[in-house]
């Protein structure tokens, strides 16, 4: 890509040799059509959707003992869908079809410790641990836990489960036992497999003394599978149905063949976690084939990803981004795992692994890539970047200074794909194009086969204004219930209430004149002082111009507190280690502000804290800290990775004044 004005452009070479293009030239040629741009592709793809998803099968070439006939069965709503009634596939089987001494998986424990995995070693692994599971008992439905890091192990027995039709849920090992239980309780698995422990910022932390407690609580499961990585000389007394990984599979160790369930396109096959702080998780239920089916869509065409790729995404078990990272692997890439700091090793072990591997796609958060440009960090001057083709950002929306970031520091030209979806739909709605320029502080377009529109408050569609993104038509992975919603009245109510029979994502958001979009935060997040609606990001990016600055976080306070009439901002502060927050540094992130928005988007209060709370995948929970600002309870903090954070926002004086 090169640069020309205000975006970084593909060149010709770059757009021809896309996976992008070759799917629209294929397409043209199947379906008798003419693409002669994306916006053309998109609309055919929306309006068209038996050909656009039966076309996107065989270009992907997915893996299937029966397609059908019939793509989508819509019942009154939007809501009532089905997928392919007809196909019988198995998910596991997709990913597992490459074989060879070729790489399927790198795993690196911080700086400590690094293994891998060929295609063959991969498959022989996941045929010994299916061959176990199926002695257990274990049968299509039944549900499958995993208490791990990212490891090789946790993505054999997501594979494995998957092969048998079981269904698959995971939460990272810094979860303490009631975390775990608000989850895994809800789903009542018979399977759990478990670490021993886990590195974190070049610490041991072991894990068994909770899996007690987590064992006591967890009635459902009769078999605990431990999967050692510190290598801990622990006792497993009070864990009943113990057994090491090693000792569970050693009895097939002969086993060189799976035997692939043939299921419906529509099978469970992941339970996903909100991570909200609103009470206990909800629990998403996503099919098989949609999974399959939009992650292929989502690295194939969006991503370039193809055959010999090697993967990067830093995420833990507990975020959607490991699922989508595992899903690699159907597309023939390898898959570059990690656990632990992303600033372990002095703040360079990501980049030491990329360089190391030839990482030709890096994922991560916008919260990462921010606090890089904070630490000075500047890889392009320390590493060699040069095979790296795409980097991935999600978890929060990626600023203009952001692009700039990685342009300056990281490399120049490459692809930043910003995608902005979640667990949800486990994926994205909006995202990157390798035929598409990129503009700094846009994401690219709304992706394949996704509806997408941005709706004003009374439900009309608009353009170059804010407003609420919704989806007006089915996509194969609408989740297929809540566990436990036994008359579907909460999943209605989680997206669509607001605008009845229309998908709502919950996000502010914007659809630019380039047909880009640009998302500034949660919509329950969105303040409101004087009626206005400010957009949380907005304010973040500004205040991270701010050189004392580490993080923030923005809410709306009910003002005055004995009777509310109105909305102020309130935005609290985490300053660099020793810096304290007086009146000409208030001043003068007041000044950045407004002199960059509105007076409106100024704070009545700045307030410094130590801490700010963040979820797991590293997202800031302002919902959490306004219901602590306002004397209301939080109920979920075992999503949190720091729950005692929340304490520095309680009875402060700032905040009656």
């Amino acid at each position: 890509m090169s640069v020309g004005g205000a975006a970084t452009v593909p060149t010709a070479t770059q757009v021809a040799r896309s996976n992008m293009a070759a799917f629209a030239v294929a397409m043209e040629a199947r379906f008798t059509r003419q693409f002669d741009d994306y916006d053309a592709l998109h609309r055919w793809s929306v309006e068209h959707a038996d050909e656009f998803w039966t076309g996107l099968w065989d270009y992907c070439a997915m893996v299937s003992s029966a397609r059908g006939d019939v793509v989508v069965e819509q019942g009154d709503t939007m809501e009532q869908v089905s997928w392919f009634p007809g196909a019988r596939l198995n998910f596991a089987e997709n990913l597992l079809r490459f074989r060879g001494s070729e790489d399927a998986l790198v795993f690196w424990g911080e700086d400590q410790v690094k293994r891998r995995m060929s295609r063959d070693d991969l498959y022989a692994a996941v045929a010994r641990l299916a061959a176990a599971m199926r002695a257990k008992g274990l049968k299509a439905g039944d549900r499958v836990a995993a208490f791990m890091p990212n490891s090789p192990e946790t993505i054999i027995a997501m594979l494995a489960a998957a092969s048998v039709g079981a269904i698959f849920s995971s939460a990272s090992p810094d979860f303490g036992p009631q975390g775990i239980l608000d989850r895994f309780g809800q789903t009542e698995p018979v399977m759990l497999f478990a670490t021993d422990g886990y590195i974190y910022n070049g610490k041991k932390h072991e894990c068994l003394s909770k899996l007690k407690d987590i064992a006591a609580g967890l009635p459902s499961v009769h078999t605990f599978v431990i999967c050692p990585y510190l290598g801990l000389d622990q006792p497993t007394d009070g864990i009943p149905g113990a057994v090491t990984l090693d000792d569970l599979t050693a009895p097939y160790a002969e086993v060189d063949t799976i035997d692939f369930e043939q299921l419906p396109f529509d099978h469970p096959l992941y339970i996903a976690f909100s991570s909200g702080t609103t009470g206990v998780p909800k629990c998403i239920v996503h099919r098989a084939g949609g999974a399959l089916m939009l992650h292929l869509k989502e690295h194939q065409l969006h991503g370039d990803l193809r055959e010999g790729s090697r993967l990067f995404y830093f995420a833990t078990c507990s975020w959607v981004m490991w699922n989508w990272l595992a899903s690699g692997l159907a597309s023939g890439a390898a898959l570059m795992l990690y656990d632990g700091s992303p600033f372990a090793a002095d703040n360079r072990v990501l980049f030491d692994y990329m360089q190391a591997e030839r990482f030709t796609h890096f994922g991560t958060s916008a919260k990462f890539l921010e606090a890089c440009a904070k630490f000075d960090l500047k890889p392009i001057e320390t590493h060699d970047t040069s095979s790296v083709e795409v980097l991935f950002s999600t978890g929060s929306p990626l600023m203009a200074e952001g692009y700039d970031y990685v342009y300056n520091a990281f490399k120049p030209g490459v692809l930043i794909s910003s995608i902005s979806g979640g667990t949800d739909l486990l994926g994205a709605f909006v995202g990157g194009n390798p035929v598409l320029p990129v503009y700094r502080g846009e994401i690219q377009c709304a992706q394949l086969g996704m509806a997408v529109e941005v709706f004003d408050e009374t439900g009309h569609p608009v353009r170059d204004r804010k407003g609420e993104l919704v989806c007006t038509r089915p996509f194969p992975t609408q989740p297929l219930y809540f566990w436990g919603d036994t008359d579907g009245s909460k999943y209605h109510a989680a997206y669509y209430d607001r605008f009845d029979g229309i998908w709502c994502h919950g996000d502010f958001c914007e659809i630019t004149a380039r047909d880009g979009y640009i998302i500034y935060g949660r919509s329950d997040a969105t303040l409101n002082p004087g009626g206005v609606r400010i957009g949380t990001a907005e304010i973040y990016r500004q205040v991270d111009q701010i050189e004392e600055v580490v993080e923030s976080a923005v809410i709306g306070q009910s003002w005055p507190p004995e009777k509310p009439t109105d909305v102020r901002v309130v935005l609290f502060v985490r300053l660099r280690d020793g810096l304290v927050l007086d009146a000409p540094l208030i001043e003068r992130i007041k000044q950045q502000i407004k002199k960059n928005t509105t007076p409106r988007h100024v704070p009545a209060r700045v307030v410094q804290v130590s801490d700010i709370p963040r979820t797991k995948s590293g997202k800031i929970v302002e919902l959490a800290i306004r219901q602590v600002v306002h004397g209301e309870a939080v109920n979920n903090t075992g999503a949190l990775a720091n729950p005692d954070a929340l304490e520095h926002f309680r009875h402060r004086d700032e905040l009656r004044a």
